[in-house]
């Protein structure tokens, strides 16, 4: 390897989307692109090509070329077991054979987008969700398929479920019915349900996107919602405190939250997560974390090349906002 290869590449590969980031010895992000979803466990070969792709054009973007490569760190969906973590990095060392390769899961990779070097738990919720931490000794454990509360596709399905309820009477009115249906241009709960269950089933089953809709109803003040959201937030928190003991944390650690869905304007989901989470470790500190996962691989890659990490927080742009949004 020689110093011609000036940039390493930063990848957040995901079930809905796939980001990379090109970034200079120096830390500054040259050159960026977004492909489609990465998750081993859907399909081998669309994770590949999904890599492939963001990294062939975020190249492309800042200019440069494989020849320029000196590491590419990957932060995955789907890196979960020993044999993931080889399907991996036999697949980079296959693309990019003279780079330098790092494979993390994605908790880990938005646990190292923080920058923080002590004890800490991340706890990332996009799609899905991973919790990940840190232990005192540098020891690093992930929730992987332990991971029970997920992220937006399960919030989406808890959304339908109120309204199917409120619809019997079996709960309460509440305003997620209005708003469900009018995001479906549907005349009624009878069709809305008949529409997901039909044998020709007319509508996508993947309802991530009415997360927003739950956390936009609760914020309002609707009691169902509110409670559906208090209650994964308690959930979250419960596997935070998990993650910790798993490293030896009981208290006192650093709790970071990252992922599209923290990202909601309210802060709700988030809030619910803290408050249950200082129940079970009063001494935590809580923050949202300053940086996209996507920044932790890009530490990663620079770590593995002896270049300074902390450059590129220091030196890089807000980037465009349709490179994250689900």
């Amino acid at each position: 390897m020689t110093e011609a290869r000036d940039v390493v590449v930063g990848v957040d590969a995901g079930s809905t989307k796939t980001i990379a980031l090109v970034v200079s010895r120096e830390g500054r992000v040259v050159g960026a692109a977004r492909g489609g979803r990465s998750n081993l466990y859907l399909s081998r070969e669309e994770a590949s090509a999904a890599v492939e792709a963001a990294v062939t054009n975020a190249l492309g973007e800042a200019r440069r070329t494989d020849r320029d490569l000196a590491a590419i760190a990957l932060s995955a969906t789907g890196a979960d077991w020993p044999e993931d973590f080889t399907v991996l990095r036999a697949h980079l060392a296959a693309r990019w054979p003279d780079a330098r390769h790092v494979v993390v899961n994605d908790a880990v990779g938005a646990l190292e987008a923080t920058g923080a070097r002590g004890p800490a738990v991340m706890v990332a919720c996009g799609t899905g969700a991973g919790t990940a931490a840190r232990g005192l000794d540098g020891t690093v454990w992930h929730s992987s398929f332990w991971q029970e509360p997920q992220g937006a596709e399960e919030l989406g399905r808890l959304a339908l479920k109120a309204v199917y309820r409120a619809a019997l009477g079996v709960d309460a009115p509440t305003r997620l019915t209005n708003r469900v249906l009018s995001t479906f241009d549907l005349p009624s709960v009878e069709a809305l349900l008949h529409a997901f269950t039909r044998r020709e089933q007319s509508l996508s089953p993947r309802v991530g996107h009415l997360a927003r809709i739950l956390l936009d109803v609760a914020a309002e003040g609707d009691e169902t919602a509110w409670r559906l959201v208090d209650r994964h937030g308690e959930a979250l928190a419960r596997y935070a405190a998990a993650s910790a003991r798993q490293v030896g944390l009981a208290d006192g650690f650093a709790l970071f939250m990252a992922g599209g869905v923290m990202r909601h304007p309210s802060r709700l989901l988030s809030d619910r997560l803290e408050e249950h989470a200082r129940r079970l470790a009063p001494n935590i500190t809580a923050h949202l974390s300053p940086h996209e996962p996507v920044m932790g691989a890009v530490r990663l890659a620079l770590r593995a090349v002896g270049a300074d990490e902390d450059a590129c927080e220091r030196r890089t742009p807000s980037l465009p906002e349709h490179l994250y949004l689900t």
